[in-house]
């Protein structure tokens, strides 16, 4: 080839790679000039002294300069360092090779197996399923757990609550759901929590088992865009199953950590703080991530369980009120359970399974509404019961309920490691509550 040709050839592109640079960096932001980016994009950081390189995102735009988040800490960068375009974006790969691995929220291992091999790459971020294609949920999801199974029946695609205080047993809870679930595939995305809780949820809740299940982390001492991206990066792990037909169980621990790395880097950016100090974008976020949950016709489920940390058991929070009004159902654990030594301690009377009247039989449906009839009883007069200030014979449905007191508990109550088949649970209760079954 001439050399005049080849010159054409080369001015034609160019081969020099457009970079910025950093003009200030404080605790939790970079910024930086000299690269036209748009909102979300990804962009690399690149010491100008040393090997140390890091990602972020560009989260805000002021005429020349743009704001960067990054997904780890900042020390060791300085002013001048190189700011480059990543070309990649916000995607991860996934795949089923991901199946029985505990990895990072770019699909990194971090359980000293090897590396993963993924052909496939995901979007972290996705619109939710549009409401016209959202299936019917009329098929139950067994989750293994008597008090669920029984009188909080969850339907496939349901999204669901489970709210309760620090100490209470959502991490045991948690493996119970995991271990007993009737579902082919079961994602986990542990975000925010203690480094200490990984490898025991592991190995004491799920006893070292992870077949079919893949563990999402970041732990508390990730930077808040990690703890931020690793929930949306778990949902994008569920829905690539979903969109193959399966029926996926995503569990989530926890949604308030999740909101608090969102306040880090809302404040950060300036946004006025409301209610408990979360900026608006805090509670915006979580319908963004909930809602990708569902049913989608054509394709697979996702059934997910949320679990919110209650501040001081206050329902009232802002993170509990704004996922009590996205989610299909609520699960409340009782700190007053916990302490009577009732495990799984869920608060029967303060929890509700939106979905449960359209997918139980018409005897599972009146076996619950008396159980949680005389429950309701049971409460409401056990300070007279207690003093033995009530008369056996005055009201004939207490007289019932003081009957199968015991026999209710030990229906609530179940060990850790154990697992209920759905049909025998709903027989158990259909039998306790006299429900005659219609031939």
């Amino acid at each position: 080839m001439p050399l005049s040709s080849l010159k054409e050839k080369l001015a034609q592109k160019n081969y020099s790679v457009a970079f910025g640079e950093v003009v200030k960096i404080n605790a939790t932001v970079i910024t930086a000039r000299g690269l036209n980016v748009s909102i979300s994009d990804m962009v690399k950081v690149v010491s100008n002294e040393s090997t140390l390189e890091t990602v972020g995102m560009v989260t805000e735009i002021d005429g020349g300069l743009f704001y960067i988040t990054p997904f780890s800490f900042v020390e060791g960068f300085r002013s001048g360092d190189r700011v480059f375009l990543d070309s990649t974006g916000l995607n991860i790969p996934v795949g089923s090779s991901l199946l029985g691995r505990v990895v990072d929220p770019f699909m990194r291992p971090i359980d000293g197996k090897g590396s993963i091999r993924s052909s496939k790459m995901a979007p972290i971020i996705k619109a939710p399923i549009a409401a016209m294609k959202r299936g019917m949920i009329d098929e139950v999801f067994s989750v293994g757990v008597k008090s669920i199974d029984g009188l909080l029946t969850c339907g496939k695609g349901q999204k669901l609550g489970i709210f309760a205080g620090s100490g209470v047993g959502k991490s045991t809870l948690m493996g119970m759901i995991v271990r007993g679930a009737d579902a082919p595939i079961k994602v986990v995305a542990l975000i925010g929590e203690r480094g200490r809780e990984v490898p025991e949820f592991i190995e004491k809740n799920l006893g070292g088992d992870l077949t079919n299940t893949v563990i999402i982390v970041a732990t508390s001492d990730d930077s808040p865009l990690m703890r931020k991206y690793g929930a949306f990066a778990a949902m994008s792990v569920a829905e690539y199953f979903k969109d193959k037909g399966e029926d996926v169980l995503f569990i989530m621990d926890s949604v308030t950590r999740f909101a608090m790395a969102q306040r880090e880097i809302g404040l950060a950016l300036g946004e006025p703080p409301t209610s408990k100090g979360y900026p608006p974008s805090s509670l915006t976020l979580l319908p963004q991530l909930m809602e990708r949950a569902g049913k989608e016709e054509g394709k697979g489920s996702i059934t997910a369980f949320f679990t919110v940390l209650i501040e001081g058991d206050d329902m009232s929070d802002p993170i509990a009120d704004q996922s009590r009004s996205i989610l299909d159902g609520h699960i409340v654990l009782s700190r007053e359970m916990t302490d009577f030594g009732i495990y799984p301690p869920v608060h029967i009377l303060n929890s509700a399974s939106r979905v449960m009247n359209d997918i139980i039989s018409q005897e599972h449906f009146q076996a619950v509404m008396k159980f949680r009839r005389l429950y309701t009883l049971l409460k409401e007069n056990e300070t007279l019961i207690r003093i033995g200030a009530y008369v056996q014979g005055s009201d004939a449905e207490l007289d019932e309920a003081i009957e199968k007191k015991d026999a209710m508990m030990r229906f609530i109550a179940q060990g850790a490691m154990y697992i209920e088949k759905f049909e025998a649970t709903v027989e158990e209760l259909i039998q306790l509550m006299g429900i005659e079954k219609k031939v």
